[in-house]
């Protein structure tokens, strides 16, 4: 992170403080990421991208997400673009790695994790809703090379979907994208997929928020409980069986053998019920759920499990969640 977008940054957010340390960090996918510490001031962390658009709406996205939900996130101090490049800083939140810590927790906290992450869910669907399909912008910063101007902090900033579409044709695309991107072992499987990102989806029609990477690897944990779910990048707007179907996958799924599954599943269900009722997964959402779950943003297949496991048995994880996906339709 070049020193004059970090100092404009840290003038906003912590004027007068002196940096003692600053720590990069590789969380996010299309950002640089650093942890300053100062000599007599609470630590922060600076996020940018390359594109001021998308730091704008992350920031938006997180200050609405505080004003209207219950979700720990961390509340932007400042943002805003020097030279070009988009910024924002945040508080930095105390916890472990939830990635890491899940599979340490004890059973009643397990559940307690699953059941807050249904729970908020729910409040983030209820919270955000659209008109149509599509990517998240804050107003004016939909073009990709956002100036400065007014902040979109300290108000209400509104998110609307760029260049909009109907819950089908967006699945449709969404799911055949991701599937496209499954390496050769999954061959067989495509086919398939394509066929039920063709099916209607009419009783979910409704779009809402889908923070689409919202999971344990995204989160921080202490004393067993949750202290901020982080990485809100490339926010969508999308039917509600979607998003259920991912966080599903990746809260009950991904960390625990499928004989321990049943009561996590329980608690996640129970959590997002607590807010709203459950919508209805149908097969095409689950499909392309688990299958946009399969590759990283490199296309390296994702792997499941703490410590994670080898590329082989990944492969098979990812090859029988979509022949579930795809044999048990709607859940």
């Amino acid at each position: 992170m070049s020193d004059a977008v970090r100092g404009r940054a840290l003038a906003k957010a912590r004027p007068g403080a002196t940096v003692a340390s600053v720590e990069p960090l590789g969380r996010g996918n299309r950002k640089r990421t650093e942890v300053v510490r100062f000599e007599s001031a609470a630590p922060v962390v600076v996020q940018r991208s390359e594109t001021p658009a998308a730091t704008r709406t992350e920031a938006a996205l997180l200050t609405a997400i505080g004003d209207r939900t219950d979700v720990p996130v961390p509340r932007p101090l400042g943002e805003g673009v020097a030279d070009g490049t988009g910024w924002f800083v945040t508080p930095l939140v105390d916890g472990r790695d939830l990635h890491e810590a899940f599979v340490d927790l004890g059973p009643a906290d397990r559940r307690g994790v699953a059941r807050a992450f249904g729970r908020w869910l729910a409040a983030l669907h209820e919270a955000f809703r659209f008109s149509g399909c599509g990517r998240l912008a804050v107003d004016g910063a939909a073009g990709g090379g956002a100036i400065d101007a007014e902040s979109v902090l300290g108000r209400d900033a509104s998110l609307s979907v760029r260049d909009p579409v109907g819950a089908d044709e967006w699945l449709r695309e969404f799911g055949e994208r991701h599937a496209d991107r499954l390496p050769e072992e999954f061959d067989g499987l495509r086919a398939r997929l394509r066929d039920a990102f063709r099916e209607s989806t009419a009783s979910d029609t409704d779009p809402q928020l889908f923070p689409w990477d919202f999971r344990p690897g995204n989160a921080l944990v202490a004393d067993g409980a949750v202290t901020a779910v982080l990485d809100w990048e490339a926010p969508l707007a999308a039917p509600r069986g979607v998003s259920v179907a991912k966080t599903e996958h990746l809260v009950v799924d991904w960390y625990v053998p499928a004989a321990e599954t049943g009561p996590l599943r329980r608690a996640f269900r129970d959590g997002y019920e607590s807010v709203a009722p459950l919508p209805r997964v149908e097969r095409a959402h689950r499909a392309a759920a688990v299958a946009s779950a399969v590759v990283d943003g490199e296309g390296v297949v994702t792997n499941p499990r703490y410590p994670p496991v080898d590329r082989d048995a990944a492969v098979e994880f990812h090859r029988r969640a979509l022949r579930r996906a795809l044999d048990n339709g709607p859940g």
